[in-house]
């Protein structure tokens, strides 16, 4: 296998079928050894991280084919912490979607002259550019037109499918007394041009409340799925 990238959580090997072999890490992100899914470095290592966030990621994957919804996903290995997935083009260096069901985290920091902390969102999608030295800014429609990045139907197709699968998630949750708050989401484009869910989706990109109790990553697995 050759290494392609060594990323924050997730390595990423290429294997002789032209697929690509994702390897789960037990880093989270976050900032001064605080959790935080919004982060764009590396804030803690948690023992069992990489093993938790694979088996909410094949659970997740594994229903999304049966809504019939694209992505990347092939298959997984939850004793090597490792996932079989299509190669994906990415929007420019990559995008982030952010779907916001309550006002916490950095929209609250943004917005927080506006709302109270928890206020009810209606699904909000935000698009950030994965740039860590830029700080993943936030990017409008506009400026990813005009730049190159996507078009205007891409776009669209982005915000809807970043909905529809948060909304799903939103439901599996609350089926188990659970909240989300936000989850972040990756897309990118398959060999044809058709935009596919690709990275991940576990605990380390969603915020999760029972009640007032915040849920860890590494509990989220064992809560939902057993």
């Amino acid at each position: 296998m050759e290494l392609i990238n060594k990323g924050k959580t997730k390595d990423v090997y290429e294997l002789e079928n032209g697929n690509y072999l994702l390897v789960f890490k037990d880093d989270v992100t976050g900032t001064n050894g605080v959790f935080d899914p919004g982060a764009n470095t590396v804030g803690l290592t948690m023992e069992g991280a990489g093993q938790a966030g694979l088996r909410l990621t094949k659970f997740f994957f594994e229903t999304f084919k049966k809504w019939q919804i694209p992505t990347h996903y092939v298959s997984a290995n939850l004793e090597e912490n490792t996932m079989e997935v299509l190669k994906a083009k990415p929007f420019g260096s990559g995008l982030e979607c952010i779907c916001r069901f309550k006002a916490v985290g950095s929209f609250l920091k943004r917005y927080g002259k506006y709302c109270e902390e928890g206020q009810n969102l209606d699904a909000l999608v935000e698009i950030t550019i994965k740039d860590d030295e830029a700080g993943d800014p936030l990017i409008t429609e506009d400026a990813l037109v005009m730049l190159g990045i996507t078009t205007s139907e891409e776009y669209s197709e982005l915000v809807r499918l970043t909905r529809e699968i948060s909304e799903g998630i939103a439901k599996i949750l609350r089926e188990e007394e659970m909240e989300l708050y936000d989850i972040k989401l990756e897309f990118g484009k398959d060999a044809e041009g058709k935009i596919m869910l690709i990275d991940e989706i576990s605990g380390g990109n969603m915020r999760v409340y029972r009640g007032d109790e915040k849920i860890m990553p590494l509990d989220l697995p064992g809560l939902l799925i057993g």
